[in-house]
């Protein structure tokens, strides 16, 4: 590029400007960056602002990576009495893609020759000295030259002045060649634009056209992708007792976008509000059938095949974008994703100027002369710390703010878990600050010294939370458990269905020794285990959360202390009596899981059940000898149809019918007998049910 703008003026080629020379009210202006909004979700929203005169068009500059989420969510204001009339930006398109969209057939590296005789047939104007010669641009050719025995090449323009003469001119630093056609010093100026633009492949400048009279003001805002803003915290410990801890928040936040940050008012958003990419600054094209044009041809005979599939126009979808990011920013976001929002209302503390002390203790009256940094602000699902002091952070460069400076209540204890090995020094802080606090990591003062560090989750204001941040290497803890059998402790007999509660019973120890030289708070968690119960005489927790109760244990200095705690599970069998069998009431008898009374009851309804199915028996048993009856005189009536008049057979069917006359007299003896069984069984199973419904027994064993 460099060398062809020399080329340019060796040969004194003038480019004049279209519209003239631009006023200063119609050059760009640049709006500065005035609010920053950061979020949790990793995009920012972003606020430009300054003054702008009659038509004059404003330039904000973007990376290509900010550039899809500029076109999602750009709006522009003009404040006064003009308007926007459009808005336009360099392509993304490849360099060579833009030189061939262009009139003039020139590449991306080019000569002089090349250069002009790509503008063949324009009209120009040559000077040469004293020599001014108008016309249209014939050719540029190489010829060698011989000057004392040496050869070189020169570049001869000629031009076809408006008289008609041919005219030829050597290009050198004499020589200048002027432009006359406006569309053509236009082309040329685009030309060089897309050269210049290849210098910055990764800056995408976007020009905002505004129509108006006089002064006024314009507002820019969009969103863009930015680094996930993050939160660390320090916790100075009190060296009094029941003195409050000093906390401190600060957030770490990157200028990533390319431009500056001077003096911009700050906002930090703890939440994840909804946002996507989408591929808006690629060019996409849809693909259309082609048709052939109509030709003219001798008519001749000819065939029409069937239309197996029909022509369809389809969208074709561009390639992807490349993935951008790191990776440690891509799981960020995903972590910050999860994140929740907070609420409160009071404004934060802030941090007062450093001051130089020999220790790490922190008086009240230092506390006290703390002053506000930031505010805070309550948006629903969302949680913003507003800086009350603009901030100036340089393009890819990052800064500390501060957003939390407040006295909380934490207490010093040791926390021990059962997925843990050791034992913990964790602080049991109680968010007094009245702000909400977002996720991160914090480090411990104590003593004057550094104690450890962690992680903390989002806290809302009055939360009590532990925050774990070193091992307790002083203090051990044993646990072991100690299980009692199964026992029935409840019978219940209602409406015929007889329920047995049973309780399983789980004693279990906790054994603490502290070897330390101070009495040491320890907490143990004790985990909530689905149906188990606390009983009675077990110590009331502390606390306790969705998985684990709590219990405090104060510890003496080179003793031991136990906790012991007394858990049942109940569990609940349900039996309908009538249902039961003899075996399970003897089996329920040797397990004492029912009482004499109990077993009384339900051995005379298992009498009665007895009496009810014997019933049940006799009368099927009659009921099987009537059908076999039935059968036999089927048997005995097709006989009596296979006789003759016979003397023999006459006798045959004399007994035949006896036969028949006595089973008949059978029969009816048999239907006697089972109307009597039938009543007598429905006033069994009436007094069965009577007894079953009846019985009322809810015992404790």
């Amino acid at each position: 590029m460099r060398m062809f703008r020399q080329m340019l003026l060796a040969v004194g080629l003038i480019i004049p400007v279209a519209a003239g020379a631009q006023s200063s009210s119609n050059s760009e202006v640049k709006l500065p960056v005035r609010r920053v909004v950061l979020y949790k979700a990793g995009i920012g929203y972003f606020e430009h602002s300054g003054r702008v005169v009659d038509s004059q068009p404003v330039q904000v500059n973007f990376t290509t990576a900010q550039l899809n989420d500029v076109l999602k969510s750009l709006t522009v204001l003009d404040l006064g009495n003009g308007k926007v009339t459009g808005i336009s930006y360099n392509s993304t398109a490849p360099l060579e893609s833009r030189l061939h969209n262009l009139r003039l057939p020139l590449e991306e590296s080019t000569s002089q020759a090349k250069f002009l005789n790509a503008l063949r047939g324009a009209r120009i104007e040559v000077r040469n000295g004293s020599t001014t010669v108008t016309g249209r641009l014939l050719a540029v050719e190489s010829r060698p030259v011989t000057q004392k025995d040496e050869t070189h090449t020169v570049d001869i323009l000629s031009v076809v002045g408006d008289g008609g003469m041919v005219r030829s001119f050597e290009l050198t630093q004499a020589t200048s060649v002027r432009l006359l056609e406006q569309d053509l010093n236009q082309d040329v100026s685009r030309y060089l634009n897309v050269l210049a633009s290849a210098r910055e492949q990764d800056v995408r400048h976007m020009t905002i056209s505004t129509a108006g009279k006089g002064a006024r003001d314009l507002l820019v805002s969009y969103i863009s992708e930015v680094p996930v803003w993050k939160s660390t915290y320090r916790i100075v410990l009190p060296t009094t007792p029941k003195s409050q801890a000093l906390l401190q928040g600060w957030a770490i936040v990157d200028n990533t976008v390319g431009e500056d940050w001077k003096d911009v008012q700050l906002s930090l958003i703890a939440g994840a509000p909804q946002s996507f990419v989408q591929a808006l600054s690629t060019p996409y094209y849809a693909r259309r059938p082609v048709i052939a044009l109509p030709q003219m041809a001798v008519t001749a005979p000819q065939t029409h095949e069937r239309v197996l599939n029909a022509p369809e126009a389809f969208a074709a979808e561009a390639p992807a974008p490349a993935a951008r990011g790191i990776v440690a920013e891509k799981a960020l976001r995903s972590r910050a994703s999860s994140l929740g929002a907070g609420r409160s209302g009071r404004i934060m503390e802030d941090l007062a100027p450093q001051q130089a002390y020999s220790s790490a203790e922190i008086s009240p009256e230092v506390l006290e002369k703390q002053q506000t940094a930031a505010q805070t602000r309550d948006l629903g699902d969302l949680f913003e710390y507003r800086l009350k002091e603009p901030v100036s952070i340089g393009k890819d460069q990052s800064a500390l703010v501060p957003i939390v400076q407040a006295r909380v209540d934490a207490e010093v204890v040791t926390l021990w878990t059962p997925a843990g090995r050791n034992p913990l020094r964790a602080l049991w802080l109680t968010n007094s600050s009245g702000l909400m606090l977002d996720g991160g990591t914090f480090n411990v003062l104590e003593g004057g010294t550094f104690a450890g560090e962690g992680l903390i989750e989002p806290l809302k204001a009055g939360e009590k939370r532990f925050l774990s941040y070193a091992v307790d290497l002083g203090v051990q803890v044993e646990s072991k458990q100690q299980q009692e059998r199964q026992r029935v402790t409840k019978v219940k007999i209602v409406r015929g269905v007889l329920t047995h509660t049973t309780e399983w019973r789980e004693r279990r120890t906790y054994t603490v020794r502290n070897e330390n030289t101070d009495t040491r708070q320890v907490i143990i968690e004790h985990p909530i285990r689905n149906g188990m119960k606390l009983l009675a005489d077990s110590p009331k927790p502390a606390e306790s959360t969705s998985s684990a109760y709590r219990f405090r244990l104060t510890v003496e200095p080179k003793k031991t202390a136990s906790l012991t705690i007394n858990e049942q599970q109940p569990s609940i069998a349900t039996y309908h009596i009538t249902n039961l069998t003899s075996d399970q009431i003897t089996l329920f008898v040797q397990q004492g899981s029912i009482n004499p009374e109990t077993e009384k009851a339900l051995r005379a309804i298992m009498s009665q059940k007895s009496t009810v199915a014997a019933l049940a028996a006799n009368i099927e048993s009659r009921q099987n000898e009537i059908n076999s009856i039935f059968e036999d005189q089927e048997r005995v009536r097709e006989n009596l149809k296979s006789l003759k008049s016979t003397v023999e057979e006459k006798g045959l069917a004399l007994r035949y019918t006896r036969q028949l006359n006595q089973q008949e007299d059978q029969v009816q003896k048999l239907r006697n007998e089972m109307v009597e069984l039938r009543r007598r069984h429905e006033q069994a199973q009436a007094q069965l049910d009577h007894a079953v419904e009846s019985l009322d027994i809810d015992a404790t064993m």
